[in-house]
């Protein structure tokens, strides 16, 4: 089976960090999509689609417009196709304040997005791939991202319960990232290597429980309510 990893920063792997510049990445099995893949074994093709400050819909007018993850997926689903399963872990870059984008806009953003998906006809078969929503946890205003994210904190407090009910919408599956990890105090928006590893801990039940005929997973213990398809 294929699954497709589409996701920000935090699907790449960037690495906490103060600098604006020459910043890092994690090691590939140090990144939940890498954890992921060893985790579900050699049944699954784990893809990682992670583009740093990519956002749900919205071209970047600073950043540039190639950062609109529907932009890009189209391109991703077709080039990996068939895709069992696609994950989407978004919507963090669209709390940026250039975009003056509230909660409620940003949930509806993720609709659209995995609706898209819905209507590819890019998996087995040309049916549609199943669809797993994840809420990036809350973010922090720190340091110089603080200012680019002015009232960010507390609009992705909100991220859990909206996109939660979007997922139960589109009968997709559904993660709260915020009820298994947090966001780095170094930065306020990336995850720590340890997050990392529970976050694909955590992603890891729900797709066993998806496809039980898939390879068997090895179960890693994660704290907080995860939800296989109704996210509530």
């Amino acid at each position: 089976r294929t699954l497709l990893c589409f996701g920000d920063s935090n699907t790449y792997g960037a690495v906490p960090t103060l600098a604006r510049v020459g910043r890092h990445r994690f090691a590939p099995d140090r990144r939940w999509p890498g954890i992921l893949r060893k985790q579900l074994g050699a049944g699954w093709q784990v893809i990682e689609e992670g583009h740093p400050s990519r956002t749900t819909l919205r071209d970047d007018p600073i950043e540039g417009s190639h950062k609109n993850g529907l932009r890009g997926l189209p391109i991703s689903l077709e080039s990996h196709m068939p895709v069992d399963l696609v994950i989407l872990m978004l919507g963090t870059n669209d709390l940026k304040w250039r975009f003056a984008a509230s909660p409620s806009d940003i949930a509806d953003s993720i609709e659209v997005v995995a609706k898209a998906v819905m209507a590819s006809e890019t998996g087995p078969g040309g049916t549609a791939p199943a669809v797993m929503i994840i809420a990036p946890p809350p973010m922090q205003e720190v340091d110089w991202l603080a200012e680019m994210f002015v009232g960010g904190a507390a609009k992705s407090m909100e991220f859990g319960r909206r996109f939660g009910e979007v997922a139960r919408r589109c009968g997709a599956a559904y993660l709260d990232a915020g009820t298994v990890v947090e966001s780095s105090t170094v930065d306020g928006i990336h995850l720590e290597s340890e997050s990392h590893r529970t976050l694909a801990g955590a992603v890891a039940r729900i797709v066993e429980d998806l496809f039980p005929d898939s390879a068997a997973v090895r179960r890693t213990p994660t704290r907080g309510r995860i939800s296989a398809m109704d996210g509530i």
